[in-house]
């Protein structure tokens, strides 16, 4: 059954019933589709949505709306709550012993509480980045490759309560020499967050070390227009002033 939490609050699976057009031309047609989500109650009067994959497990993009139209729009479908919940459990256990793993060097078994965890939710940041960085550990480039296409197009990668994660990447990244995949994960960074004078001053340092003088120079002095006194900034801008690469 879907529950309330100790503070009052709504958690739950809930549906909700949307017309969506099927077909093109002559052969399109409108017809009802039910949506699931896993519902959580932040505050007095906002909802976060996040829709369930096949496995059952809240995925992906987390949209907002508020209590009313929760409580108004959409269906309680309190019989999938605990298999819902049962399931977030795993992938959240998996993801822990990945990470304790992973912390003491154990690479290949951190790999496998991983790759369970993405066996539920593919789209689960944390594994997603812990899988990558002990295949970079480990110097399988090519299986790193095939991670990082897949975390570049996790707009939930680049979120603040993943930084940590995502500047061990970024460092993991360029220390293996993939440069250029460095500067691909800085500018989509970017995309979301395009006011963080570090992520300017990474894009500058992984260009820097392709010797990209003129994109390395750009992205630096983006970099100190967000922020004057960013020391490492201020240093490789001199650099490439004196080296007359500016």
């Amino acid at each position: 059954m879907n529950k309330t939490t100790d503070d009052g609050y709504i958690e739950g699976v809930f549906s909700i019933e949307r017309m969506a057009k099927i077909g093109t031309g002559t052969t399109a047609r409108r017809v009802k589709q039910t949506a699931i989500y896993y519902a959580r109650q932040v505050n007095d009067t906002t909802v976060e949505l996040q829709g369930l994959n096949n496995k059952k497990v809240p995925s992906g993009h987390i949209e907002e709306i508020t209590l009313d139209e929760l409580l108004n729009d959409y269906l309680p479908m309190p019989q999938l709550y605990n298999e819902v919940i049962s399931n977030i459990r795993k992938v959240q256990k998996s993801v822990a012993r990945g990470d304790k793993f992973r912390k003491r060097n154990e690479t290949f078994t951190a790999e496998y509480e991983y790759a369970n965890a993405l066996n539920l939710d593919e789209q689960n940041v944390r594994a997603n980045f812990g899988i990558g960085l002990c295949l970079l550990a480990r110097d399988e480039v090519d299986r790193a490759k095939k991670v990082f296409d897949r975390i570049i197009n996790l707009d939930s990668a680049f979120a603040d309560e993943h930084k940590h994660l995502f500047n061990e990447y970024g460092i993991a990244l360029r220390k293996k020499k993939l440069t250029g995949q460095a500067v691909d994960y800085y500018k989509r960074a970017i995309e979301i967050s395009n006011d963080d004078e570090n992520l300017w001053f990474n894009l500058a340092r992984a260009q820097f070390e392709r010797e990209k003088w003129k994109e390395s120079s750009e992205a630096v002095i983006k970099c100190l227009a967000l922020n004057p006194e960013h020391p490492e900034g201020k240093k490789m801008l001199t650099f490439l002033t004196k080296k007359g690469l500016v």
